[in-house]
């Protein structure tokens, strides 16, 4: 009987073993599709930012030239708007 058991013993090892190397496979298997997914969403979300930055630095030069057309324009009433927003902003800066 107890040569039996150790046989058994044997086996059961072996089922062991190759369960262990399965579960490693596995585990390989998996750390390398949340790599992948990982590296997509990286991906995806750089060119996201990119594209948001290139709309914003657009936005940006198109708010200039406004500006810049509207001072050519008008300078008179860009300067009292430039003091105005100037005095308030100093009256604001002073009561904090």
């Amino acid at each position: 009987m107890a040569k039996n058991e150790s046989s058994g013993t044997g086996k059961g090892g072996a089922d062991v073993g190759a369960a262990a190397r399965q579960v490693g496979e596995n585990l390989r298997d998996l750390g390398n599709q949340v790599r992948e997914t990982a590296t997509e969403q990286y991906d995806q979300l750089r060119e996201q930012a990119g594209d948001y930055y290139e709309q914003g630095r657009q936005r940006a030069l198109e708010m200039e030239q406004t500006l810049e057309q509207y001072v050519q324009e008008k300078p008179i009433q860009a300067l009292l708007i430039a003091a105005g927003v100037g005095m308030v902003l100093g009256w604001l800066w002073k009561r904090s």
